[in-house]
């Protein structure tokens, strides 16, 4: 899933916008996300989420999966031990770290470590370029929020920061069908991740909203 790719640092605009459907939780809403071309699908094991999947259940999904999906645990402020017996239970092919966990820890979790930070005009530059010299980091999301709360942020003021970063960049918050096209086309990220965006009531995700989306990001790679 995170080959080299022409994204927010400076290839060419032909590549094909990588997508993430996260917050999975049923063998339906996998199914339809990788029916609809996504790229990958994301398990929350965070216990306060409402989207919450136990280890064991995602395995099972995970289980049934075509091939080339990849799969993504997203974890927060967990202990190596506990994250080291969540792999065991259910080894994703990455790990989103989603909360402050620090670089010591970031590269205990490595490799293929999605880190995850949060939207803010003052930092971000400074964020990016402290999880890009992680060797251990694979890719670097860029949320409006916390996670999971589909705020989003002016994406725009995230090209000029991402401008020197090597890692591929996911684009997350807020995004919807009706406004993932524009953010593509504002910041040409490497991937966009989507949860609440697709979802009929917080936690249960719609089917026929996961295919929108996935056929609008589409689009507006063409």
């Amino acid at each position: 899933m995170l080959g080299r790719y022409p994204s927010l640092n400076g290839a060419s605009d032909l590549a094909r916008t990588r997508i993430k459907v996260c917050g999975i939780r049923t063998h339906e809403a996998a199914t339809a996300a990788s029916d609809a071309g996504a790229d990958a699908v994301g398990f929350i094991f965070v216990r306060t989420s409402p989207r919450y999947i136990d280890p064991e259940t995602a395995f099972e999904i995970l289980s049934v999966l075509p091939p080339m999906v990849s799969t993504v645990g997203v974890v927060m402020n967990m202990s190596i031990d506990a994250f080291s017996d969540l792999e065991e239970s259910c080894p994703t092919t990455y790990s989103q770290l989603h909360g402050s966990e620090d670089e010591a820890l970031t590269r205990q979790c490595g490799p293929g470590v999605i880190r995850a930070i949060r939207f803010d005009a003052d930092t971000i530059a400074a964020e990016l370029q402290r999880w890009d010299a992680i060797e251990e980091v694979d890719a670097i999301l860029v949320d409006g929020s916390a996670g999971g709360e589909g705020q989003a942020f002016e994406w725009a003021k995230l090209e000029d920061a991402a401008a020197e970063i090597s890692k591929p960049i996911f684009l997350a918050g807020g995004l919807t069908v009706d406004n993932v096209g524009a953010a593509i086309r504002a910041v040409r990220p490497y991937g966009v991740d989507v949860s609440s965006g697709v979802e009929k009531e917080r936690g249960v995700k719609d089917l026929g909203l996961i295919a929108a989306f996935c056929e609008a990001v589409r689009r507006a790679d063409e």
